[in-house]
């Protein structure tokens, strides 16, 4: 493994692969701080460009732009809760909130540590344990998966806000819309109404835009008057506590973010899942497990952590069964695999075999993107921090055109520039009526996913659901569903309790009490 190793400092220690990770990490954090623009758009758009490059140059390109990309969405979800991709939108939940606060800078920071830290672990991971975890990845069938999206959609009951009907209103009208265009399995139409437009279903992009972009667009640009139109946007830091993450902050989501890499290099190594996943079963489970649940939400630092840690160790995680299997763990590194393809490499166990150096060179490269992306990223939060200092008539309006472009720029359709302003329409009545919409969003990623395997499940058992409970993994995934649903119901029921006994305080008047002086006795 040594040798190997140094075989692959050999390849890589050469000035333009340097300068490819740079160009990758600030083009992807870029591409994924701009709404509907995601680093995975950027890996796609830039790989023509490496046909001519050598091919660890290329590949450190491609994975500067796919990792900066994921990181590059929690800025503008912190800062406009407008998020750039995905798997960032959880991040927009807390992130926003303390934006309002004046704390922008303190959950950017919180965001930049989670990711890296996550991302470098996930990492290491790879490096040592590629093969064995590959094999696990390879006993994940249909069931499996099939479970693991139904426990993700639990985490709707932790972001329905304060009210857990609408919440699920909001999650029932996400699977509602996550129906529209050909069945997963029949391929028949399902609600296209003759349109062929819906029969590839409503793209995630523009629904993501309107839904999260768009209300936030609205609601500040009806706020303008020529009274207001100077003011700033975010609100301005309070005290120096504001702009600092102090070490006791930091070290109170130490735990969720060893939890939310654990999670996210689970899911990675799980090909097709994808990386908005990792972040919302991270999301779930901290919400679970912390102590100040009523935080998340409303301005969490660990739900930042839980975030961008699950969605930065899926990253890493993917190019285990990539490099080990030949099998790509999301659409990002099946692109990838493209680039392999080109340079006349054929990822899998042969190229451990045939070009060990390469495979470590790939490693090296991992690991320098990583600090990379952490130095960029700072210099780009100091910046985005200028924000702060653009009116709302001049940031929003400049918001929306770019909204606009990225929903028409993934498929160059004009029909998904309609649906994304008929989502921003519905999300901006939605939040005006109290309905959360991260619950449409979450039922809305996950639920075309969990039918998928649901069904080929149900397919492989003859339609009986006894393939969930025999299969030890998917057995696991059931049972942690259980035991997620009985701690939600807990705690409805502890809130209800605690509501209820306000109520009877209020109305139900206390007995006074009056003492005989004279005796001394009540």
């Amino acid at each position: 493994m040594l040798e190997n190793f140094a075989l692959g400092f050999e390849l890589i220690w050469h000035w333009q692969n340097f300068v490819a990770v740079v160009i990758g990490a600030t083009v992807g954090i870029t591409f994924g701080a701009l709404p509907g623009l995601t680093g995975g758009m950027a890996v796609a758009m830039l790989l023509p460009l490496t046909f001519d490059m050598e091919f660890v140059t290329a590949i450190m390109l491609l994975i500067g732009l796919y990792k900066g990309g994921v990181f590059g969405g929690s800025i503008t979800a912190i800062l406009l809760n407008t998020p750039g991709t995905a798997a960032s939108a959880c991040t927009s939940f807390d992130g926003y909130a303390l934006t309002q606060k004046g704390q922008g800078v303190k959950a950017l920071k919180m965001a930049k540590y989670s990711s890296c830290l996550a991302d470098l672990a996930s990492d290491l991971v790879l490096i040592a344990v590629a093969a064995p975890l590959a094999s696990v990845a390879l006993k994940f069938g249909p069931p499996e998966i099939a479970v693991l999206i139904l426990f993700a959609l639990t985490v709707i009951a932790s972001v329905s806000g304060k009210s857990m009907i609408k919440g699920l209103i909001s999650g029932t009208l996400g699977l509602l819309f996550a129906t529209v265009g050909l069945d997963p399995i029949l391929t028949t139409p399902r609600f296209c109404f003759n349109n062929v437009n819906l029969d590839s279903g409503l793209n995630l992009l523009p629904v993501l835009i309107g839904l999260f972009a768009l209300p936030t667009v609205f609601r500040q640009l009806g706020k303008l008057s020529r009274s207001e139109a100077d003011r700033f946007t975010i609100v301005a830091p309070k005290s120096p506590e504001d702009l600092r993450l102090s070490w006791r902050e930091f070290r109170g989501t130490i735990r969720t973010i060893v939890r939310g890499t654990i999670i996210g290099t689970i899911v990675g190594i799980i090909p097709g899942v994808g990386v908005g996943i990792g972040s919302f079963v991270s999301y779930a489970r901290a919400r679970q497990a912390t102590k100040n649940p009523a935080l998340f939400g409303k301005g969490s630092l660990e739900g930042i952590a839980a975030s961008e840690s699950g969605n930065s160790a899926v990253v890493g995680a993917t190019f285990i069964p990539l490099l080990s299997l030949g099998i790509p763990g999301d659409a990002v590194t099946a692109i990838i695999t493209g680039a392999f393809l080109i340079h006349g490499l054929i990822p899998g166990p042969l190229l451990f075999q045939e070009n060990a150096q390469i495979i470590y060179a790939i490693f090296i490269g991992l690991l320098i993107c990583d600090l990379t992306y952490f130095i960029i990223g700072t210099l780009f939060m100091k910046h985005a921090a200028l924000l702060s200092k653009i009116p709302r008539g001049i940031l929003f309006p400049i918001l929306f055109i770019f909204c606009m472009v990225g929903a028409f720029a993934r498929f160059n359709s004009n029909f998904d520039v309609f649906v994304c302003i008929l989502f921003g329409i519905l999300g901006y009545n939605m939040l005006k009526f109290g309905f959360a919409t991260a619950p449409f969003l979450i039922a809305f990623i996950l639920s075309p996913i969990g039918e998928k395997d649901l069904r080929r499940a149900l397919l492989m058992s003859d339609g009986s659901l006894s393939i969930f409970i025999t299969r030890p993994i998917s057995l696991f995934f059931v049972i942690l569903t259980l035991l997620s649903i009985i701690g939600i119901v807990r705690g409805q029921l502890k809130k209800t309790g605690s509501l209820t006994r306000k109520i009877q305080e209020q109305v139900i008047p206390k007995p006074s009490v009056q003492v005989d002086e004279k005796e001394g006795t009540m």
